[in-house]
């Protein structure tokens, strides 16, 4: 009985906790739009005669009442219903809808002395959403279960029913987009990131106390493709076979694979999970978040291999949109930051450009918005999604924040502006951590990169002329006589697209027809050229480039800007050519030597994987690069880049708690997206998480490498 009592008192106690907060919010939405009626002379609370102060207090009051449960009520049913608008728009209708929703209050006040001009009640709306969500939140900070409820609020991921959580630990992989492992110690040392040094064990504070480490850092090295694609889908999937960049020509389909385009990521997808048998990282109670692929997720939001598809999935990927500004008052905030970030990126593109920085690439028309909705929109509601996912106990989840790498694609990895996106990526991590002490199970933390990025000027402003300009030299053919810029693409372009359901034609449906004498197509991923002949069916060797052109892999071997070709040979298999007749058959490459000896260790090993795939390109270019100051040359318009060897962009990290196994043994290195892809498995069976179906040849493998 006396149980019963205390579930009773308890719930009680809540109620009127719950009833207070709310009443507080009442009152200063109440004063709130007092102020707004004194201050804009288009919204009053009074009959133009006069009214008594008594009378306007109560009048305000009603309104304040009335639009509050409208926005409770109403908000989500109108969400609901718009679910087909593109979520960027649907950012924009929040102020408009919510203006609307103030009007209905005003018209609804029983006094009839209340009116606003509808531009003003779009204003006084947004002010009331923000102060109102700023008060709630301030007034639950103290109190465990109401921070939780809102939470639960703000991320709008609650199951139908939800199971009681098991016990064991659930598991949470947090992608740093870009950010290489050199970057992070550096950031970490000038104090940019207090949250992953207090994970690190580095001193803290004024006093410079030693906190207990609770994590590792480990680096790893990428593919020959140090890209997001590749990456991704080796880590969430298990294989990156036949990935040779992030762009590519695939002569038998006629078409261009672009990783970054839903159709081609759906694909891939499909392909990864032919070859390796099983769903994906993700199988078992996952939710992916924000990335390429889904990992075999049943949760999927933000995902862009589901971005187009039938009955409703491309609905089902911008899903995370409307479940965040389901609340009026997340669409409020994250505006204001989208235009402050508009405008930060603006005042420091045109520092740049005052101050004649070098190097330095166009930030001009689209990127400030772009830039905005990386850092700041898709941060958001990731992390909100992220957020909801812990809260609702699910065992695996894995997000990618792609914030940091398209700031350092245009300001550099290095730069001031990259810095200080990873000051706020540290906060976001500091939330989620937060977060977790009010999840229903505990959750470990694991943060990683994909790859990372090599500063250095373009190719073109180095040498005036494109990739593109000198492969059709070497071929004899008319080069213009102003290289044009080549088109760049991001993963943060790709969600605004997917986000705004709107993709170029030529994105879309990209196709070569074949011709008797094909033009060659030339494609660039960062500093990673491809060049494919179309009315050639197969991959061309050596000796028929050489008879239909032969100039153009001297042409390219011997230019300053490029550090080595790949090309099939009828008598090698396969060869690297380099400058000064440099010419080594892929079964000899070793790294340090030759063409390669400036590329790292690894290089040799990724060269030859990427030469057994069967949609390699008939002429593969890795760009110049210089050890000394870790630069590299992009075929792309980028002064911070990746997709090729050199540098740090082969450099990624992984940072994993304590509590579970290391990564590899002492003395070895963890090389390749697919191995990344077996140890973050063998965590989730370590935290008795899901456990990807996979043959016991595959599983016998996987442990012998452990």
């Amino acid at each position: 009985m006396r149980g019963g009592q205390g579930v009773l008192g308890g719930r009680w106690r809540r109620a009127v906790s719950q009833i207070g907060r709310s009443a507080a919010v009442w009152g200063v939405s109440t004063v709130t739009m007092l102020a707004l009626a004194g201050i804009l002379p288009d919204f009053r609370l009074q009959s133009p005669d006069g009214d008594s102060a008594t009378t306007i207090a109560v009048t305000a009051a009603v309104a304040a009442g009335v639009f509050g449960v409208l926005s409770a009520v109403v908000w989500p049913l109108l969400v609901r219903l718009l679910l087909l608008v593109p979520a960027l728009v649907l950012g924009l209708l929040v102020f408009f809808l919510n203006g609307s929703l103030l009007l209905v209050a005003l018209r609804l006040n029983p006094s009839g002395q209340s009116e606003a001009a509808p531009e003003t009640a779009v204003i006084v709306a947004a002010v009331m959403s923000a102060v109102a969500s700023a008060t709630g939140g301030a007034l639950v900070v103290r109190d465990d279960d109401a921070y939780r409820r809102r939470l639960y609020r703000l991320a709008d991921r609650r199951r139908g029913t939800t199971p009681a959580c098991p016990p064991t630990h659930g598991t949470l992989f947090l992608q740093l987009d870009g950010v290489g492992h050199d970057v992070l110690l550096t950031a970490v040392g000038k104090g940019l990131m207090p949250t992953i040094a207090r994970w690190l064990g580095h001193p803290d504070g004024p006093v410079r106390r030693q906190p207990a480490a609770t994590h590792r850092l480990t680096p790893w090295r990428t593919d020959w493709s140090s890209q997001t694609g590749a990456s991704q889908l080796g880590i969430l999937h298990g294989s990156n076979h036949d990935v040779p960049a992030f762009r590519w020509y695939e002569k038998d389909r006629g078409e261009v694979m672009v990783c970054n385009r839903p159709t081609s990521a759906a694909e891939l997808q499909r392909r990864a999970t032919a070859h390796t048998g099983d769903g994906g990282l993700l199988t078992a109670d996952g939710a992916s978040r924000g990335n390429l692929f889904g990992g075999g997720a049943d949760e999927q939001a933000l995902v862009l291999s589901i971005a187009i598809g039938r009955r409703g999935r491309d609905t089902r990927s911008r899903a995370g949109y409307f479940a965040y500004f389901s609340d009026p008052a997340n669409a409020v905030r994250t505006a204001l930051s989208f235009v402050a970030e508009v405008g930060r990126e603006i005042v420091q593109s045109t520092r740049a450009r005052l101050e004649k920085r070098r190097p330095r690439v166009s930030r001009a028309g689209l990127y400030p918005f772009v830039r905005a909705f990386a850092t700041v929109v898709e941060r958001d509601v990731v992390v909100a999604a992220v957020m909801g996912d812990m809260l609702a106990g699910r065992t695996a989840v894995y997000a990618d924040l792609v914030a940091y790498d398209e700031v350092a694609h245009h300001s550099g990895p290095l730069s001031r502006d990259a810095e200080k996106v990873l000051a706020r990526l540290d906060r976001s991590l500091a939330l989620v951590e937060k977060v977790a002490e009010h999840a229903p199970r505990p959750y470990r933390v694991v943060v990683l990169s994909d790859h990372g990025q090599s500063p250095g000027e373009t190719f073109r402003s180095r040498y005036g002329l494109t990739l593109a300009d000198l492969v059709r030299a070497g071929c004899g053919l008319p080069v213009p006589r102003r290289a044009e810029r080549t088109r760049s693409g991001t993963e943060a372009r790709a969600a605004v697209r997917a986000a705004l359901r709107r993709w170029p034609v030529k994105e879309r449906e990209e196709r070569h027809r074949p011709t008797r004498r094909s033009e060659p197509v030339v494609l660039a991923s960062g500093n990673l050229g491809l060049v494919s002949f179309p009315d050639v069916p197969h991959r061309m060797s050596e000796e028929e480039i050489d008879a239909r052109h032969p100039a153009l892999l001297t042409t390219l071997a011997h230019h300053p800007g490029i550090g080595f070709l790949l090309v099939r040979s009828e008598e090698h298999g396969g060869l690297v050519l380099g400058a000064h007749g440099a010419r080594i058959p892929v079964d000899e490459l070793k790294d340090g030597q030759g063409p390669l000896a400036s590329f790292g260790a690894g290089a040799a090993d990724a060269v030859r994987r990427t030469h057994s795939f069967p949609h390699t390109a008939d002429i593969m270019i890795n760009s110049f690069h210089d050890p000394a100051d870790g630069e590299v040359l992009a075929f792309e318009e980028q002064i911070g880049s990746h997709g090729g060897l050199g540098g740090a962009q082969a450099r990624p990290f992984l940072l994993s708690p304590l509590a579970l196994s290391a990564p590899v043994a002492d003395g070895e290195d963890l090389a390749g997206a697919e191995q990344v892809h077996h140890v973050l498995r063998r965590w989730l069976r370590e935290s008795n998480g899901p456990e990807v179906p996979v043959e016991a040849a595959e599983t016998e493998r996987e442990e012998h490498a452990a």
